[in-house]
């Protein structure tokens, strides 16, 4: 029996149907909206406009190109325009003042030049008429023949054997002071491998305050007085205008209690507005209750020996253990004291602590740049070296800690020479005192940026040596030292590092270079003009690798800078009159723009203001406007010419083009680049640039 139809289920299942249907429909719609037809393109219109858009987006890109270049190429020729424009007005302007001409070694480098100048005429007659290649007989007819032929005889018997004879020992000289800087630089090696440095016996805790008076009474931690030993500390100074708050500031916030130092401000300006404004810095410390006093000297002399010597005289010195000396571009870190007189703590027989120099001006110019790399071999390299090795090396004047019992028991401070830190450490060693260098705890100061105040500076810096070689040299000997110390002294210290390097600096690559040129047979190796130079050039920038990209230019004004050197060490060794020349470096407070306000905010005012102190600050402020006054209408500056610099870039330079004659390569660029630099220079065009 069949069932029967269902027709409600039928007509259900139709809808459903019919719903399904267009759902489907409309998900087609929908498909073929969202498709996307792609098509290939026609070949002959696309291509071509590929083609047409390629060629134009590369005539684009050459046009830019060329662009650049001409803008390089433009700046390049603007800038050397600019220079050449410089040197003409500094060379033909009355307003731009020259060195003194009165100096002996002037004298006789002008002599040097016009013999070159005629050597050089002389060749080129030579040249032109062939007798380079095929020289003339001494029985030729012709005079110019003949006088030529005798000269050739004449340089080959009896000029190029000498020179030739001095050539090879200023080599030898040359190669033992290389070795010297090797050692120096493995020494150093050595260190920083086996991580070698002065340990301190006992270490103090930095407090958040300048000085325990800060501490509030209610602290839990309170400070042992019986650990801190009296220090004085000295700021000396002579018309420093420019920087004399900043080290006032930076040492009057050391982190060491106020009842345990003293701080001696040593001022030895001829200036009153200088005095009144330094008087008025130190009035503004007194009333935050700093332990500071002003000392001016009456009668002024023995430049800062003197100065410090007659700090020292006080009747209350005797109550202090151990002296700080700063100068006046100096800021020592507030916990300066307390990182360095550890070290004494146990050492009885340790006299000095030196600490290591960084600049705040280092990247300010090219002059700043180079000053650098030599600084910081001179503390990276030599006093780390000296001090782990043989604890003894020059003390560097300023950032250092003495013992006052070791400069009492060595004399004290001398007036004798302009290098009195060199003398008074070396009498110190020579009574067995000995020397630690910190090469981690920093000072920081400033780089002369002008070539005249640079000039200036290394003068001293090498004449004194030399007056105090000559003062000390039977003191040594005499010593109860030993003999390696003797030695160390004598050919180290003294003849390898401040006598011969200058000498076979200057007269290596300044003279016998040039000579050379003209007497072909006495002959100078490349490796001695290029190469080991170059190796000494990398050895030297290692402690500073920022500085690479100033290695030739480093090289070339090192040289340049043998000039300045040779005649300083000349007239210490042989006492002319500027060896006692003493010119304060100049300094422009470039540190103190910025340092000043930090300083001020760590210092906290400690005694309660009154009428007299307001009146007091009243006063600096009106000082310090007058100073600002002052500034504005001084004395304008001009860069200067230098006329050694410049008289020695005319002798390379007529070596250049005779070196050009024979075809000596290497020589010729050597000359060509040393004349340039010696030229720049003597046009004062490195450093700071005075409008």
């Amino acid at each position: 029996m069949s069932r029967a139809q269902n027709h409600e289920f039928q007509e259900w299942w139709n809808k459903q149907r019919q719903t399904n249907h267009d759902l489907l429909l409309s998900s087609d719609e929908s498909s073929h909206l969202l498709t996307v037809d792609i098509h290939s393109p026609r070949p002959d219109r696309t291509v071509g406009k590929d083609r047409s858009r390629s060629a134009r987006q590369l005539s684009w890109v050459c046009r830019l190109k060329f662009q650049q270049i001409a803008a390089s190429l433009a700046s390049v020729a603007n800038s050397f325009l600019v220079l050449l424009l410089t040197a003409n007005r500094r060379v033909t302007s009355p307003d731009s003042p020259a060195d003194s001409a009165s100096s002996r070694l002037y004298r006789a480098i002008k002599v040097f030049l016009v013999v070159v100048l005629l050597l050089l005429c002389f060749e080129l007659v030579a040249y032109f008429k062939g007798w380079h290649f095929s020289p003339p007989s001494v029985r030729s007819g012709e005079l110019a023949e003949l006088v030529y032929a005798n000269w050739l005889h004449v340089r080959v018997n009896y000029l190029a054997p000498p020179l030739q004879s001095f050539t090879n020992v200023c080599i030898v000289l040359f190669l033992i002071q290389s070795v010297d800087r090797v050692v120096l630089v493995l020494g150093c090696f050595w260190i920083k491998f086996r991580r070698v440095k002065p340990k301190a016996v006992m270490e103090y805790k930095t407090t958040s305050s300048p000085s325990s008076s800060n501490v509030e009474e209610g602290n839990a931690e309170k400070v042992n007085l019986e650990d801190y030993p009296m220090v004085l500390l000295q700021i000396p100074m002579c018309n420093e205008r420019e920087v004399y708050h900043q080290s006032i500031a930076a040492v009057c916030i050391q982190d060491w209690p106020n009842e345990r130092m003293l701080v001696q401000v040593l001022d030895d300006s001829d200036d009153i507005e200088v005095q009144q404004l330094i008087k008025a810095e130190v009035n503004k410390w007194q009333q935050r209750g700093v332990p500071i006093l002003y000392r001016h000297r009456l009668i002024r002399t023995g430049y800062k020996a003197g100065n410090l010597k007659s700090a020292m005289s006080c009747d209350y010195v005797k109550n202090y253990e151990f002296v700080a000396i700063f100068d006046s571009d100096f800021q020592p870190e507030p916990e300066f004291l307390k990182k360095t007189i550890p070290y004494f703590k146990g050492n009885d027989d340790l006299g000095l602590v030196q600490t290591r120099w960084s600049f705040v001006n280092k990247d300010e110019n090219l002059l700043t740049r180079l000053q650098n790399i030599n600084l910081s071999f001179h503390f990276e390299v030599e006093q780390q070296v000296n001090g782990v090795f043989i604890n003894f090396f020059g003390f560097n004047g300023t950032a250092g800690v003495w013992r006052i019992k070791a400069l009492e028991e060595c004399g004290g401070w001398l007036e004798r020479t302009t290098v009195e830190d060199m003398d008074v450490a070396v009498r110190a060693h020579l009574c067995g005192w000995k020397f630690i260098y910190l090469n981690d705890v920093k000072c920081v100061c400033e780089l002369p940026e002008s070539y005249g105040a640079y000039k200036k500076q290394q003068h001293r810096w090498h004449s004194g040596p030399m007056q105090l070689f000559r003062m000390c040299f039977f003191d040594i000997l005499r010593s109860k030292v030993s003999v390696t110390k003797k030695a160390n002294l004598i050919f180290l210290f003294f003849l390898l590092r401040k006598l011969i390097l200058p000498f076979y600096s200057f007269t290596l690559f300044c003279i016998i270079l040039p000579l050379t040129m003209f007497l072909p047979e006495a002959q100078l190796p490349a490796w001695v003009v290029c190469y080991v130079p170059g190796i000494m050039s990398v050895l030297n920038i290692l402690p500073a690798p920022r500085s690479f990209p100033f290695i030739v230019p480093y090289l070339l004004f090192e040289n340049t800078m043998s000039v300045t050197k040779f005649n300083a060490m000349i007239s210490g060794l042989f006492q002319f009159g500027s060896s006692y020349e003493w010119i304060v470096t100049k300094k422009l407070g470039r540190s103190s723009e910025t340092d000043l306000i930090a300083f001020e905010r760590e210092s906290v005012p400690l005694v309660p203001t009154t009428g007299l102190h307001r009146s007091a600050s009243e006063s600096g402020l009106e000082e310090l406007t007058k100073l600002e006054t002052t500034k504005k209408s001084g004395k304008k500056r001009r860069n200067r010419l230098y006329r050694k610099e410049l008289v020695i870039a005319f002798v390379l330079l007529t070596a250049s083009a005779r070196s050009l004659l024979s075809a000596q390569g290497i020589h010729f660029y050597f000359l060509l680049f040393q004349g340039i630099t010696f030229l720049v220079v003597g046009l004062d065009l490195i450093g700071e640039q005075v409008s």
